[in-house]
């Protein structure tokens, strides 16, 4: 009976292991939203439906990840590797920034 119990909690560490070591595989949502937006053609920018619906077609779930694709978009803004050309917050359209320029030229 003494034997169960270690056994018991040694497997449950090992579970607890795998799961903090378990992480998807892929690309993340930042680097998803920049691909879509370096992929555009708009000179405008690309506005954020347009940019939800090049992800969804890409197999990324829009629906359940709509959070984390607003505030992808907004940390994207804020660290300057996208410029809002229209609207506030996460609506509106965005850019890609130009390689030579900086967030702070801009303003």
């Amino acid at each position: 009976m003494a034997e169960t119990a270690p056994a018991a909690a040694v497997t449950k560490a090992a579970k607890k292991k795998a799961a903090a070591k378990r992480k998807t595989a892929g690309p993340s949502v930042s680097e998803l939203i920049v691909n879509a937006v370096s992929a555009s053609k708009e000179r405008s920018g690309v506005s954020l439906a347009a940019l939800k619906k090049a992800l969804a077609a890409g197999g990324y779930d829009v629906e359940k990840n709509n959070s984390r694709v607003k505030i992808a978009v907004k940390s994207l803004v804020t660290k300057g590797t996208l410029v809002q050309t229209k609207g506030v917050g996460a609506s509106g359209s965005f850019k890609l920034v130009p390689d030579g320029e900086t967030q702070s030229s801009q303003t």
